[in-house]
């Protein structure tokens, strides 16, 4: 692999890091939020109240049981040829919605056996079925009952070879998949409730009813009982909600992340590195757990139940979204009046949750490490035979791929040609790195800094990164010098490679202050740093209380406040700087106008005025970058394009945005191409054309080149006179072709007319114009026919 190492960086020498109350501190989370939201609701026949749901993660099978018997198993297919409403776009049906006969009393647990393919189930008598598929339905193959107690809890273990099965009056079993018993064990005076395997299959976690976990080896020998660092000052009764642990089948965010996952009904939470961490992450989640489960590759702890809400007497349902070290990154409502279970897909883009008599659907729009620069996609994910991040540079123009192996990677900023790729530095001292590295992955500069990049932006001169409380400005190349012959060299002048700091809380005038001062960077605030972008000019600064500060740019003077009434998440300038969009937490999408002088309520003159357009559940967006009143939206699976806030007709797709100019929206299907990364199809990049080119090029069709000029001439574009001047060419009309190319200021188009201008045949002005539009073979053919004459 050609990994790009801390070593291999062409970095400065590492500086001693300032080891003050930062040094104390975990480091700042640096795993980016998601959006989710519900999009289907299946209720089950006869109003029956589900208990239980597990979603197979390779077939996609979701398996349902509840009261009376019922047991359930669906499943959701998509049928769609169309690439563009691919993944979470496409309309989901039930194409298999198949009722098990079998159980009697409330099925309580169901558990899939992903390897072999097999389905668990037990009920409130202790029946346990083992179900396999025969022919596309669910067929009994074992049965069995031990008639003394009820089953609590059944897990298969990582290779599907061994089920251990507990139940209340504390028998424990171990059996193989083929349906012989391994072990049995009676472990005396206890209840249990819950039971989990390590990865290796050596180690079995015990949940007791009294709410201990107890350690045991695979062969049923008390180890140790777990240290349970959550409970400490607990009062009251509690109970294990749910214990999870994620194997590392498609790896690990980081080395050596925590992965057992233990929660207690009272909404304590640990997450620990194995089942002897005694130093583990720690949680209160504030609410009555029933269900907590990791998406597939760990990344992700769901945990859902109910809070009591402060207005009205019954509680809300709710799910809970934590990232393995405890940060807290989204919060779903439920409607209904009890959740009792839930499930993630297989690909960690939908869960499933079982409310009542209904089963809810919720998409998940992960927020992937990606970027876009010079035709180039640029991606991360994780492998299960590696530490590192695999950072994949995708050249879709010339459908070529160049991979990194990344360690510690916490995002990746895209600007023009370049891309900057923040990291940890080492895993003990809280240092990071910036490496500026060009649109084939080669790293150019990487850059050391003390403070936690959690949120990154670039422009074409310069590279912003902010922690909390302070924020970090390199000007890496001079705008000047951005000739063609070095749009991939970062060149050096006095200028060039300057970096300054600065505390949110100081007000710098853009004179000589900002050096890099670290001891002031680490102080904190109580108005954190929540968003940021720049543009060529200007810099905005979003915190947590509202209040967006506004700086210049390159001198990073503050000129102006304003106050926003939400929390920003993510902010975008438009290419002229006049205009701020706002995504918050919840995904309302927002409008700031930065230079409007408005009075506000006590008749004062204001800078700085909201706009009138606000959408709900948006999760991406893009400003054109040669129109201020042109952007495109994602909401839910729709993708809108808005001029000056008035919305087209919205397209069906789950694509994220890379870019969009010359009236053209270029979106990327990450979800198909991290489902296999390592082979990226050029099927998951989309060209959407807005409305005015699709317009134009139809009316230039239908009407004519004389008719299509006014149109265009009423909306004009640069790409709508190439076309103008495009259709021109082909039918020969030069004083059309040219005045187009004059006003798109096409200098070789307008030469190019010129030079046909001079010729005397027709078919030799014919055979030049395929040239032109690369139509070689045809055009080789009319200069042979010429010549055959």
């Amino acid at each position: 692999g050609d990994a790009v190492s801390r070593e291999a960086a062409l970095g400065p020498p590492r500086r001693a890091v300032a080891r003050s109350r930062a040094g104390a501190q975990r480091s700042p989370s640096l795993y980016s939020a998601m959006f989710i939201y519900l999009c289907k609701k299946i209720a089950i026949p006869g109003n029956v109240r589900l208990r239980c749901i597990s979603w197979n993660k390779n077939q996609g099978f979701i398996a349902c049981g509840g009261e009376d018997g019922l047991l359930k198993v669906l499943k959701l297919e998509t049928q769609t040829d169309e690439a563009k409403i691919k993944g979470l776009a496409a309309p989901s049906n039930l194409s298999v919605n198949q009722t098990l006969e079998g159980h009697s009393g409330s099925v309580q647990v169901v558990t899939w056996n992903e390897q072999y393919q097999k389905l668990t189930t037990s009920d409130q008598n202790g029946l346990i079925i083992v179900w396999l598929l025969y022919k596309g339905a669910w067929y009994e193959e074992m049965i069995n009952n031990r008639n003394k107690s009820v089953v609590r809890s059944m897990s298969w273990n990582a290779d599907g070879q061994k089920i251990c099965i507990v139940y209340e009056d504390g028998a424990v079993i171990v059996g193989s998949v083929d349906g012989n018993r391994i072990w049995g064990k009676d472990l005396k005076g206890t209840h249990l409730c819950h039971v989990a395997w390590s990865s290796d299959s050596k180690v079995l976690l015990f949940g007791m009813a009294n709410g201990e976990i107890h350690i045991y080896d695979n062969q049923g020998n008390f180890i140790v009982k777990m240290k349970l660092s959550c409970l400490v000052n607990v009062t009251g009764a509690f109970s294990i909600a749910g214990i999870h642990w994620y194997h590392g089948m498609e790896g690990y965010i980081e080395p050596d992340c925590p992965c057992l996952a233990v929660c207690y009904d009272n909404g304590r939470c640990q997450i620990m590195r194995d089942e002897n961490d005694h130093n583990p992450v720690l949680i209160d989640t504030g609410m009555n757990v029933v269900c907590i489960q990791w998406n597939h590759c760990g990344s992700v702890l769901a945990v859902a139940g109910s809070l009591k809400a402060t207005s009205q007497d019954k509680d809300i349902n709710i799910v809970q979204f934590y990232t393995p070290f405890g940060e807290h990154l989204r919060t779903l409502k439920v409607p209904g009046k009890q959740i009792s279970a839930l499930s993630w897909e297989g690909g960690g883009l939908k869960i499933a949750l079982a409310v009542d008599s209904y089963i809810y659907f919720a998409n998940i729009r992960p927020d992937y490490k990606w970027g876009y620069c010079s035709n180039t996609v640029v991606y991360a994910y994780t492998r299960p035979d590696r530490p590192e991040y695999c950072v994949v540079f995708w050249d879709t123009k010339n459908n070529e791929k160049y991979v990194k192996y990344v360690k510690s990677l916490i995002s990746i900023t895209t600007s023009g040609d370049f891309c900057v790729l923040a990291t940890k530095a080492d895993e003990n001292q809280p240092q990071y790195v910036l490496v500026l590295c060009n649109s084939i992955g080669t790293p150019l500069d990487p850059k050391y800094i003390d403070i936690g990049p959690l949120f990154v932006t670039m422009t074409k001169t310069h590279v912003i990164a902010a922690s909390k409380e302070a924020f970090y400005v390199w000007q890496y190349r001079v705008a000047k010098k951005l000739t063609a012959m070095e749009i991939n060299q970062v060149a050096r002048t006095r200028r060039e490679g300057r970096e300054r700091i600065y505390h949110i809380d100081d007000t710098p005038s853009g004179s000589a202050d900002g050096h890099l001062d670290y001891s002031r960077a680490i102080e904190g605030t109580r108005d954190p740093i929540c968003a940021i972008t720049a543009s060529d000019k200007m810099l905005l600064v979003g915190r947590e209380s509202g209040t967006i500060q506004r700086y210049n740019l390159p001198s990073v003077a503050i000129v102006q406040k304003y106050t926003l009434n939400c929390r920003a998440y993510q902010m975008s300038l438009n290419c002229n700087s006049s205009r701020v969009a706002i995504i918050d937490l919840s995904g309302v999408l927002t409008f700031f106008d930065l230079d409007t002088r408005v009075a506000d309520s006590t008749g004062q003159q204001v800078i700085g005025e909201q706009l009138k357009l606000e959408r709900k559940d948006v999760w991406d967006m893009k400003w054109a970058k040669d129109n201020p009143d042109l952007f495109a939206m994602m909401e839910k699976t729709r993708m809108y394009v808005f001029r000056n806030l008035d919305p087209e007709e919205p397209i069906q797709t789950s694509g994220y945005i890379c870019n969009f100019e010359d009236l053209e929206i270029k979106s990327v299907l990450l979800d198909e191409i991290l489902k296999n990364p390592e082979h990226p199809n050029k099927d998951c990049i989309i060209n959407f054309e807005i409305r005015s080119l699709r317009d134009s090029r139809a009316l230039i069709e239908k009407v004519g080149i004389e008719e299509s000029s006014q149109f265009i001439e009423d909306n004009p574009h640069p790409r709508l006179w190439r076309l103008l001047a495009e259709a021109a060419l082909q039918k020969l009309d030069l004083q059309t072709a040219e005045q187009a190319f004059v006003r798109c200021k096409d200098y070789q188009g307008i030469k190019f007319v010129k030079r046909l201008g001079n010729l005397q045949s027709e078919s030799m002005k014919q055979a030049e114009v395929a040239a032109y539009f690369s139509r070689f073979e045809e055009a080789e053919r009319m200069y042979l026919d010429m010549d055959r004459r």
